[in-house]
């Protein structure tokens, strides 16, 4: 099955303004995202969609594929979902959608996510790692509960799964098995992202500021393909980009 890469870029994000266009190893992050997906070999295709002249301006420099978008998509699957209509990437059967601050996306990420649809388990497939139980009380950091066969039951940025027995220590052991950071990465089946941005927001999606329990609550399967793996921090703020450019040496010579 042939897959597609699209990764949004826009400029509008609040944490951190600017944030495709700001530097990570002296190049733009977008571009670091994109040069790292191409090298992990994992997808047939990598573009990057946007709304933004400047950016496509920038992106071309680099001589990165680029889409323009419409202006008033309301997230980064619903640009993604544009492209994923139009009549030249038609023969994709699978889109897989990288968060354009993911530069350190490992290839067992992407390929997880993607073979959850690939093999057709899942119209929708994502991933988590395995993370430190400080990462509960973070509100920025999504995490998600699965059950035995992979399937998505909760997204939250919320303390899940919730340890309510802090002194009992045969639990707090259990929990350290269960506490699964989400990975911005989504592969979907074409059908199941165009009924994803179709569906209207949900309560649960408008409470927790989280669009993938859209299509979860409207009973679509996500997958989860959970990876035994170092979890790279996300870049939302100044203080990210420069802990990211403080690793980023490391990274591209280790």
């Amino acid at each position: 099955m042939k897959t597609l890469a699209v990764i949004p870029a826009r400029l509008g994000a609040t944490r951190l303004p600017r944030k495709p266009l700001r530097l990570l190893g002296g190049v733009p992050l977008v571009i670091r995202v994109w040069e790292r997906v191409l090298g992990l070999d994992v997808v047939d295709r990598c573009l990057i969609a946007t709304d933004s002249d400047e950016v496509a301006q920038v992106v071309n420099e680099y001589g990165a594929e680029v889409v323009m978008t419409s202006s008033d998509h309301p997230s980064g699957t619903d640009r993604v979902a544009e492209v994923a209509r139009r009549p030249e990437y038609a023969d994709y059967d699978v889109v897989v959608n990288v968060q354009g601050d993911e530069p350190f996306v490992s290839r067992t990420a992407i390929l997880g996510a993607t073979r959850l649809v690939t093999d057709g388990a899942f119209p929708i497939g994502t991933a988590a790692a395995l993370a430190n139980a400080d990462v509960l009380a973070d509100p920025n950091i999504v995490k998600i509960v699965a059950d035995s066969n992979g399937r998505a039951l909760y997204f939250s940025r919320a303390p899940i799964p919730f340890l309510r027995a802090s002194g009992d220590r045969a639990d707090v052991s259990l929990l350290h098995q269960y506490v699964w950071q989400h990975i911005g990465v989504y592969a979907y089946a074409r059908t199941a992202l165009q009924n994803w941005v179709s569906l209207p927001p949900a309560p649960l999606e408008l409470i927790e500021r989280l669009e993938q329990l859209r299509p979860l609550t409207a009973g679509t399967p996500i997958g989860i393909s959970l990876i035994d793996e170092k979890m790279a921090p996300g870049i939302d703020t100044d203080e990210d980009l420069e802990r990211a450019n403080r690793a980023w040496t490391d990274f591209t010579t280790g």
